[in-house]
């Protein structure tokens, strides 16, 4: 029996990946929380293999959300809004810039819906959501190797209801205007940011520091989205101890 068996959890935390993540994502961060004595539960979108699941809040222990990317636009604003600490990991509010500097980015959008729009033969349809995945999980990965990638969806065939939760994903990424619907923002709150992110740009980045004055914030000056090798995980579980219960 390991520490959450014996007693009641202080601390619950709820994690959520990003666009074409996947629960198995957290794994590392998962066997180091309940080392802790800490429960711990994976949300999953069902980009892969696992069908779609989501958590919910345990009636005992402080309420931890933790997210990755679009992570936190993809909960509902109930388990959003009773969430106590919030860890958000290459984050985001509004994801496209407004006016004439969010335009490439917007167009790169719709380029990749448009790479994962159903056509006429499905095998070449499969392969080429696979390509489309496999291109950015190695921008998401950088300026680590995309071999050091956990597998995820590109690593099979991408099936028709994967395709369409990308496709919807991608849509509520382009209309993010702000953070989600029921979001805690007077709890604390960390922001970890990835000097060497390519999927979140600086401009996004500076919205948010902006939307979310009195949050902590780390920056990881050579991090890359995926935070690769040069991972969050030692200093937000520090944070969480610090700013958990006593």
């Amino acid at each position: 029996m390991g520490p959450a068996d014996s007693a009641p959890p202080s601390l619950q935390v709820i994690a959520m990946h990003g666009w074409a993540g996947t629960a198995n994502d957290w794994q590392p961060w998962q066997a180091a929380a309940q080392s802790r004595g800490w429960h711990w539960r994976s949300g999953e979108r069902g980009y892969g293999g696992a069908p779609p699941w989501l958590p919910m809040w345990a009636p005992a222990g402080l309420r931890v959300l933790i997210t990755h990317s679009m992570g936190a636009h993809l909960l509902p604003a109930p388990l959003l809004a009773a969430a106590e600490r919030v860890v958000l990991l290459a984050g985001f509010g509004r994801f496209v810039p407004p006016g004439r500097e969010g335009r490439p980015l917007r167009a790169a959008l719709a380029g990749m819906a448009a790479g994962l729009a159903e056509g006429p033969d499905p095998a070449e349809t499969t392969r080429r959501a696979q390509t489309l995945l496999g291109r950015f999980l190695a921008r998401a990965a950088a300026p680590d190797p995309a071999a050091l990638m956990p597998p995820g969806p590109a690593d099979q065939p991408v099936g028709p209801e994967a395709r369409q939760r990308l496709r919807d994903d991608l849509a509520l990424l382009a209309a993010s205007d702000d953070l989600p619907k029921g979001f805690p923002d007077r709890v604390p709150l960390l922001l970890v940011e990835a000097g060497e992110d390519q999927i979140v740009g600086p401009e996004a980045r500076a919205l948010l520091r902006h939307r979310l004055p009195e949050a902590e914030r780390i920056l990881l000056s050579d991090a890359g989205h995926a935070f690769l090798r040069s991972s969050p995980q030692a200093a937000v579980l520090q944070w969480l101890e610090r700013t958990g219960p006593p």
